[in-house]
C-alpha cells in the first residue's frame, strides 16, 4: 500500500505543471493505472529521478489521456520532466486549448519533453488534429508553437513504398451559411 502512494505522489510531482494538456488539466489531479511500478527512492544518485510503470499503463490528468505498454519517466534536477512510452501503439489524447478540437497520436514510442514542450513519436507515427491528420516514420510535434514535421523512412527502398512516404490529409473547410448564400 505505501508503494502505490508514494508512486502516486511521484507521479503527481513529476507531471504538476505539465503543458502538454489543455491549460486546465494542469490544475486536474494524475491518475496512473500499471500493472507495476518501481519508484526511485527520493534521494537522487546521478542527475535524474526515474520511475518505470509496466504493463496496459494508463496516465489520465483532466483530459489528456496516455496508454502503453511502458513508461519510464524522469525529472532533473530543475524539476523539467520527460516520459518515454513505449508499445505496439503508443497512443495520447489531448483537448486542445481554446478549441473545441482534440489532439491524438500514435507510435511505437512517444517521448515527451517538458522543458522545450515537445512530443516527438518514432515508428508508424500519426498524427490527428481534428481531421487533419499527417503519418511517418518519426513526428515531431511542438505543442507551444502548435508546429509539427514529420519524416518517412530513410531507407533505400522507401522511395518505392508508398506507405514509408510522409502522407498528409487535409480536410476541407466547411463553409458557413452566410458564404454559401453570398457566392450563389
Amino acid at each position: 500500500m505505501n508503494v502505490f502512494f508514494f508512486a502516486l505522489l511521484v507521479i503527481g510531482t513529476l507531471f504538476a505543471d505539465a503543458t502538454l494538456a489543455e491549460r486546465a488539466d494542469r490544475d486536474k489531479p494524475i491518475h496512473l493505472e500499471a500493472d507495476s511500478a518501481t519508484v526511485e527512492d527520493y534521494k537522487r544518485r546521478d542527475n535524474f529521478r526515474t520511475s518505470i510503470f509496466t504493463g496496459n499503463v494508463i496516465l489520465t490528468q483532466g483530459t489528456l489521456i496516455i496508454r502503453a505498454d511502458k513508461v519510464i519517466m524522469k525529472e532533473d534536477l530543475k524539476g523539467f520532466r520527460y516520459a518515454t512510452g513505449y508499445g505496439n501503439l503508443v497512443s495520447f489524447r489531448q483537448k486542445r486549448d481554446g478549441v473545441d478540437e482534440y489532439i491524438e497520436g500514435w507510435s511505437q514510442r512517444v517521448e515527451y519533453d517538458d522543458k522545450t514542450n515537445k512530443i516527438e513519436l518514432f515508428g508508424k507515427a500519426r498524427l490527428k488534429r481534428g481531421t487533419d491528420e499527417v503519418q511517418g516514420d518519426y513526428i515531431s510535434y511542438n505543442v507551444t508553437r502548435d508546429f509539427f514535421q514529420v519524416t518517412g523512412h530513410k531507407e533505400k527502398n522507401a522511395k518505392e513504398d508508398s506507405r514509408s512516404r510522409v502522407q498528409v490529409i487535409i480536410q476541407p473547410k466547411t463553409k458557413s451559411p452566410q458564404t454559401i448564400d453570398t457566392e450563389e
